[in-house]
């Protein structure tokens, strides 16, 4: 799977980069290699650290948006919530 990670406003440092990507490379176990690529957007907000990821899968792209108090907690909420999403598209697709 290819990600993608955009620091915006700032220069973000190997350390984060290789937690990014260890915590979003787990994402395309849920989906059975569907899951292509993923984007990573890092912002700093006045009212803290922001991570939006972005994921393609066919015919749809889901994002899923969350604020914490570091970047860390911030992507692995994302993480959690994305694994959520996809474990229901994937169980809806597969009712059809």
């Amino acid at each position: 799977m290819e990600i993608k990670i955009k620091s915006l406003k700032f220069s973000a440092d190997e350390k984060l980069v290789g937690f990014v990507e260890k915590k979003v490379a787990r994402i395309e176990k849920f989906f059975d290699g569907v899951v292509n690529e993923a984007e990573v957007s890092l912002e700093n907000l006045k009212e803290g650290k922001k991570a939006k990821i972005q994921v393609h899968i066919p015919g749809d792209d889901i994002i899923i948006e969350r604020v914490a108090d570091t970047f860390e907690n911030a992507i692995t909420g994302c993480v959690d919530a994305m694994k959520e999403k996809l474990t229901r598209t994937k169980e809806k697709i597969q009712e059809k």
